[in-house]
């Protein structure tokens, strides 16, 4: 089983449609750990919605919190005892694309994070960003800290508009492969996801 784990520079930056387009590339499965927040869909429920291939299973989660909140939090407003030790990853023979919540610091209870599960599953990441004002500095804590971790990186893809001079900056200093980029759109649906999906066929061997 491949293994390959979408994180991203914060909350809100595409890891759900770049988890589409990846599972819809490769034909592979998707899990989603954790989900925090159900209003108006689940992660689970828009990746089902946006891919078309019948080759993929779509995995349930291990944790779904009601509120869209860090899952820490919304574990103990609920109740939920959240470890690492009760995630375990679903059996398949295909590549499973992993989303995670957050970002790699997004605190699961009070002393592990969503780096330390992408450490627990052994699994392979592929670093979502997105050009803002701040977000040089959140990619290179994110890039970082993956490091320092010893985490096989297979890549960045950027999501929304170009700014090449962050980009540059970015993939000089991490050393970090480009895997594609998927530009700023009014909406996606099935088709702009397939559209995606053939440009990232071979991006990721």
């Amino acid at each position: 089983m491949r293994k390959i784990f979408v994180t991203a520079i914060g909350t809100d930056v595409g890891k759900t449609i770049v988890s589409s387009v990846l599972v819809e590339a490769l034909k592979a499965d998707y899990w989603k750990p954790i989900q925090a927040g159900l209003i108006p869909e689940t992660d689970t429920q828009v990746v089902k919605r946006l891919i078309s291939n019948s080759q993929s299973k779509i995995h349930p989660e291990a944790f779904v919190l009601k509120n869209a909140m860090s899952p820490h939090a919304a574990a103990a407003l609920e109740n939920v005892e959240l470890t690492i030790d009760k995630i375990k990853i679903p059996e398949t023979n295909n590549t499973i694309i992993i989303e995670g919540a957050g970002g790699l610091m997004v605190p699961l209870n009070e002393k592990e994070m969503v780096v330390d599960l992408i450490k627990k599953l052994d699994a392979d990441v592929v670093l979502v960003i997105q050009n803002y004002l701040g977000s040089i500095n959140h990619t290179l804590l994110s890039i970082e800290l993956l490091k320092q971790k010893g985490v096989k990186v297979l890549g960045i893809i950027i999501n929304g508009e170009k700014n090449s001079a962050s980009e540059e900056l970015i993939l000089n200093y991490s050393g970090f492969k480009l895997l594609g980029r998927l530009n700023k759109e009014t909406s996606f649906d099935k088709d702009v996801v397939l559209k995606y999906a053939k440009a990232f066929e071979n991006c990721l061997e």
